[in-house]
């Protein structure tokens, strides 16, 4: 491949990063940079990846304002056998994005032009800088200040982080002049913000069945609860044939967790208005509020193109390991469904979900007896987590990690789900996956039955 407007190669790392970095940040579209590669498109490689890793986020979180945190990730590769580092840069929110050391100047500003980092002139920065996002939650005041961070700790602390005394700052939780923002507001113990789970028992809203509140909590836990509660209502039915047991949920788990993630990520929250979730009898139905992002048209939105609406929520939810790399929701959707699935107004964005037909199908060799207790078997056990108040019993358990109670979740709702299933949605090695594996069934949570081709037990009391 050779260089685009939206690839740069280098073949090591440079004083110059930085203005390549900004000169994406300030491009409508983001881009991609690759270190270990050079112009022509030969794979050097790096004698020191991890190092060159820790250095370059160094430097982009200490040379570039306003700050970037949140709208780049660093990734390492493998090509030809040789470590590479992949730097996947969104386009800004908070445009023009410039050299700390120069300022919003065209020594410090830069644009991606064709395949080059051309300085900004002063004109187009005087321009971006009068259209800059002021409504950002980042700028927003929360209008409590009297907030706590409990759950968010615990979370951090589940994912191998500590946060300190500075977490406020560090995570870009405080206004300009020291106040708490709305995004700790969103992430505190206690807010107002309530998400709503609507069920229904058709396919219009006329005859409501159950309407589940969450939130009023830190943000992260509120989305925890929402992809426990729609997981449960992704029921998993089992066609049984004499060859081959197959099991189909209603909806694609790795898209719908997507899915799920995206419209709490990316829900514009100025407005105080929440994503709400929506079950039919036939499909499920995702809102989140805000159209598209200013200056991402819909063909680049399904590229994959990533304008981050609130950076500080994504920066957590990857520190979090809920969200992955920029820009691979979307595509991550789209390989289970189609572009007809998204809905785009001004002010809301909406995902829906077409449920399949599932049917239990036993064949004529197993009667109906054997056929049952088979279904029953190697079905989701969500009904032996969950106790009499819709709590999932999981959560309560402390001495599991966050990693270990979500499969444990993914488990009961399909308990004959593979490794490599488990690792596809989680986004971690399979590796990883089988030591989590290997120490719950050492802690008594789980139980194989009948080998490769059975399922899993959950004991939960």
């Amino acid at each position: 491949m050779t260089e685009t407007n939206r690839i740069e190669y280098k073949q090591e790392l440079t004083e110059g990063l930085e203005k390549e970095v900004i000169a994406f940040l300030n491009y409508r579209e983001g881009g991609i940079i690759y270190i270990g590669i050079d112009k022509a498109g030969n794979t050097y490689g790096l004698a020191d990846s991890d190092s060159d890793q820790l250095k370059i986020k160094d430097r982009l979180k200490h040379n570039i304002k306003p700050s970037a945190l949140g709208l780049f990730d660093i990734v390492s590769e493998e090509r030809e056998g040789k470590d590479i580092i992949k730097i996947i840069v969104a386009s800004g929110p908070e445009k023009p994005y410039h050299l700390r050391k120069y300022g919003m100047s065209e020594k410090g500003c830069f644009i991606r032009i064709g395949t080059a980092a051309e300085p900004m002139p002063q004109n187009m920065i005087e321009t971006l800088f009068s259209k800059r996002t002021r409504n950002s939650i980042s700028k927003i005041k929360a209008t409590i200040q009297d907030l706590t961070f409990s759950q968010l700790k615990i979370y951090y602390e589940e994912s191998g982080f500590k946060l300190g005394n500075a977490f406020a700052k560090n995570l870009e939780l405080l206004t300009e002049d020291g106040a708490y923002n709305y995004a700790a507001y969103l992430l505190a113990d206690k807010n107002n913000t309530s998400v709503k789970v609507a069920k229904y028992s058709g396919t219009n809203r006329t005859d409501l069945i159950e309407s589940n509140e969450y939130g009023n909590e830190c943000l992260v836990k509120a989305t925890k609860q929402i992809i426990d509660k729609i997981a449960v209502e992704n029921r998993t039915a089992t066609k049984i044939t004499s060859k081959e047991r197959k099991q189909n949920h209603l909806w694609n788990p790795i898209a719908l967790r997507e899915a799920i993630i995206n419209a709490f990520v990316h829900n514009d929250y100025s407005n105080e208005v929440p994503p709400k979730f929506e079950i039919f009898s036939d499909r499920i139905e995702i809102t989140s509020a805000g159209g598209l992002p200013e200056g991402l048209s819909q063909q680049e939105f399904f590229e994959g193109f990533s304008v981050p609406r609130n950076k500080e929520l994504m920066r957590i939810f990857k520190d979090l390991e809920l969200v992955e790399q920029l820009g691979s929701g979307i595509p991550r959707i789209l390989d289970h469904y189609g572009r007809e699935s998204f809905s785009f107004s001004e002010n809301f964005l909406r995902m829906t979900f077409v449920a399949k037909e599932l049917t239990v199908k036993v064949d004529d060799n197993v009667d109906n007896g054997e056929g049952g207790q088979i279904g029953g078997q190697i079905g989701g056990q969500i009904g032996g987590v969950i106790d009499k108040e819709g709590n999932n019993k999981i959560d309560a358990l402390e001495e599991l990690t966050l990693r270990q109670k979500e499969i444990i979740k993914m488990i009961a709702s399909d308990n004959r789900i593979s490794r490599s299933g488990i690792s596809e949605v989680l986004h971690i090695n399979e590796s990883a996956i089988q030591k989590h594996l290997n120490n719950l069934k050492e802690k008594g949570y789980l139980e194989r039955i009948g080998g490769t081709r059975g399922y899993w037990k959950i004991h939960i009391k």
